[in-house]
């Protein structure tokens, strides 16, 4: 099916997305990226705060006409060196006495009355406040084993370095990963081609390969890349798409996926002009209220992206051999075979690859801990990903490796794959 690549709005005529000088890199979410203007248009009146600053509200003075300002009073707060048991007994004995001195008829007390509040007294003030404290047992709750959190072995525990940083959000980082892990179970996919009679594995690769591209020309965030590709495939398996209208589908994905992930996301007109006019504006706006509605309007699916970022920083692993893993991981988009797999799965396994592509050993305890996998559990998608780097490329899907081949990515699409006989040894441990 072919894709048509638009032009960038101000391109001469006939000319494709034009291409940057050099590709974004890997890290764009570490350095600043440029994006469209948004100034107002001429002749548009000036922003204006609609409300008082609420965080300055206490500062605010409202005079309103006829009415006099009152002065402030200073409230001076009265302090008392009596001791606790005194008090009590003034008390007592007030309330003791406080009838009589309201209402004659309550000065016909019984004796055995007074004389009963006034022994009361003198036990109170008798008695320790300590040992009255003592005497009230306290309140034992106990936290639910469900609702206790996990201790981190010290030599485990990665987000040490960074417990003044607020936010690294270091105390709550563990179990943000634990709860992505664990929602990744709700958005297991099968293949469903067998549902899409119009379309085929090939053509999803092509779509994915364009939308690659499209990543790379609006410098968007690679978790939009990744986001996008998974809403598409949520789509796909739940509604029957004509080939001609799967474009369409691929960059309203991205567009939700801008919104989402992006500080400044494209317009519906860039992506109408990157589909080279082949689409309305309604028709994008219908189909993005299509895709939400489809899936139920929950659109924070875990990406495998964001493990394999985490699961790094537990090796410390360096800037080439990260983008190594990336690599793989962004090859495994195109392949219709994987995307069954659960994405934290995924980005162990591409990155237990680029750790024994980079002869830095395996699959360490530290890796166990976070990711919750075993080298066993790593095995049989290892190889899966191994035998797909290693077929012959195909020369109309070359978006991701011409990526990485750049030497902002360290030139890793040109690495020779590791040897098979090293990576079962890997596998074996």
């Amino acid at each position: 099916m072919p894709l048509t690549r638009g032009k960038k709005p101000g391109a001469t005529a006939g000319s494709k997305i034009p291409k940057l000088s050099a590709p974004a890199t890997e890290n764009q979410e570490e350095g600043p990226q440029v994006k469209r203007s948004s100034s107002p248009p001429h002749g548009a009146p000036k922003k204006r705060t609609a409300f008082i600053d609420i965080t300055n509200a206490h500062k605010v003075q409202i005079s309103i006409p006829g009415r006099k300002k009152e002065p402030t009073k200073k409230i001076v707060k009265k302090t008392n060196s009596n001791s606790v048991p005194s008090k009590n007994q003034a008390n007592l004995k007030k309330s003791c006495s406080v009838s009589s001195e309201e209402s004659p008829a309550e000065n016909e007390k019984s004796a055995a009355e007074e004389k009963l509040c006034k022994e009361k007294a003198q036990k109170d003030e008798a008695t320790p406040v300590e040992e009255l404290v003592a005497a009230v047992p306290p309140a034992v709750r106990e936290v639910p084993a469900q609702l206790q959190r996990q201790q981190i072995p010290v030599e485990f525990d990665i987000d040490a370095e960074n417990s003044e940083d607020c936010y690294m959000c270091p105390e709550y980082a563990k179990d943000i990963f634990d709860y992505l892990k664990h929602r990744e179970e709700g958005f297991v996919l099968c293949n469903y081609m067998h549902k899409q009679p119009s379309l085929n594995p090939e053509m999803r690769a092509i779509l994915i390969d364009w939308l690659v591209e499209v990543q790379e020309n609006f410098e968007l965030y690679h978790e939009t890349l990744y986001l996008a590709v998974k809403m598409t495939d949520h789509y796909l398996s739940q509604t029957p798409v004509h080939r001609e209208m799967l474009q369409l589908v691929g960059s309203t994905a991205m567009l939700i996926a801008s919104k989402f992930e992006e500080r400044s996301p494209p317009c519906v007109e860039d992506f109408l002009y990157i589909c080279d006019d082949a689409y309305k504006r309604e028709d994008l706006i219908s189909m993005e209220a299509s895709i939400l509605q489809t899936l139920s309007f929950d659109i924070n699916i875990p990406i495998p992206y964001r493990f394999l970022r985490r699961y790094a920083k537990c090796v410390s692993a360096s800037m080439d051999t990260l983008t190594l893993a990336r690599y793989f991981c962004e090859m495994s988009l195109m392949e219709m075979d994987l995307v069954p797999e659960r994405g934290s799965l995924l980005a162990s396994a591409c990155l237990l690859m680029a750790l024994v592509t980079k002869d830095l050993g395996g699959w360490s305890p530290i890796l166990q801990f976070h990711s919750g996998y075993q080298t066993s559990d790593l095995a049989p998608l290892v190889r899966k990903l191994y035998f797909m780097l290693l077929a012959p490329p195909d020369d109309k899907l070359r978006a991701i490796r011409s990526k990485y081949a750049h030497k902002v990515f360290f030139e890793v699409a040109s690495l020779p794959l590791v040897d098979i006989d090293i990576l079962e040894k890997a596998l074996s441990q």
